[in-house]
């Protein structure tokens, strides 16, 4: 009963705590914004606006990892499995190495990887997707018969398999998760560019005589840049859990890279001595997921033209 307690406790804790923080970040953005986007951000619901600073953090973390890091990525400070000190935040692994220091790096290597791997797959599905539905006929039905194919092998598995494969080399990994993911983008950008090619406006393009590319870029693109933005932001949350969970099962970022998964996966010991360190990374890895959850969330909400 004690332990309900302290957990709701915490928990409302961390939600007003939540709250406050989106709150203030709004605050700050609408006053530095241009008009336009002040506008735009004073609707941001409090649940985007702790999103959005969510995302802000990580992204400055990453881009300042070499400061911000007390140790370097790889380098041994300590003996093994140190508990928490002024020198060592979050004690040290497994190895030797700072806690703090990997978890930052950990995230700075995990985010940069996995924005790369969502921008390939977009590029890749988000343009065969355009185009088979602008051309339709044949192109239309070889290129949904393989994206079909690919799509019924669970997507975790055809990872595990293709890796196994052609080795695990971040180059690999992020082709081999590019290539899996963009067969969900390319179903995503072929079913909303269906409904566009079939309006008045595209049909006037071509009587103008406007090419395929151009019809795709001036025409389709921009009218089904709203859902492929929202999807964006979801893929890289389906990117960045897949990204650590092959880093987990040894397949994905290899040491002495710090990776976020393989974290949790080196200093699961610990846990067993009721350590909450190991569950560091993993709850970097869920709060980012879930803060851009609540900014895709939002911005679906605005492209669906509801109503509060």
């Amino acid at each position: 009963m004690v332990a309900t307690l302290r957990f709701t406790l915490w928990l409302a804790v961390a939600v007003v705590a939540a709250a406050v923080l989106g709150w203030l970040f709004r605050a700050v953005l609408t006053r530095i914004a241009p008009a336009n986007a002040a506008r735009l951000l004073r609707s941001a619901p409090l649940s985007a606006s702790f999103g959005m600073a969510v995302i802000v953090f990580y992204l400055l973390v990453a881009i300042l990892a070499p400061t911000i890091a007390p140790f370097g990525e790889r380098e041994v400070v300590g003996a093994q499995f140190m508990p928490a000190s002024s020198e060592f935040l979050l004690g040290t692994d497994n190895l030797g190495r700072d806690m703090f220091s990997r978890l930052i790096f950990g995230v700075r290597n995990t985010v940069s990887i996995a924005f790369i791997t969502t921008a390939l797959a977009f590029a890749v599905g988000a343009v065969l997707g355009l185009l088979a539905a602008t051309v339709s006929g044949w192109i239309d039905q070889l290129l949904s018969r393989v994206v079909d194919v690919l799509m019924a092998i669970p997507a975790l598995i055809f990872q595990l398999l293709l890796l196994t494969i052609v080795g695990t080399s971040i180059i690999n990994m992020i082709l081999v998760i590019a290539l899996i993911d963009s067969t969900r983008v390319f179903r995503l950008a072929r079913a909303v560019a269906m409904n566009i090619v079939v309006m008045d406006y595209i049909e006037a393009a071509k009587l103008r005589g406007e090419g395929l590319w151009r019809l795709i870029i001036r025409e389709i693109m921009p009218n089904a840049a709203a859902p492929l933005v929202a999807e964006f932001g979801l893929r890289f949350c389906f990117v960045f859990l897949s990204i650590s969970a092959l880093s987990f099962l040894g397949l994905g970022i290899q040491p002495p890279t710090a990776d976020l998964g393989s974290m949790v996966r080196d200093n699961a010991t610990l846990i067993t001595f009721g350590e909450v360190t190991p569950l560091l990374p993993a709850g970097a890895i869920a709060l980012l997921t879930v803060a851009v959850n609540f900014v895709v969330d939002w911005m679906l909400h605005r492209a669906s033209g509801l109503k509060e």
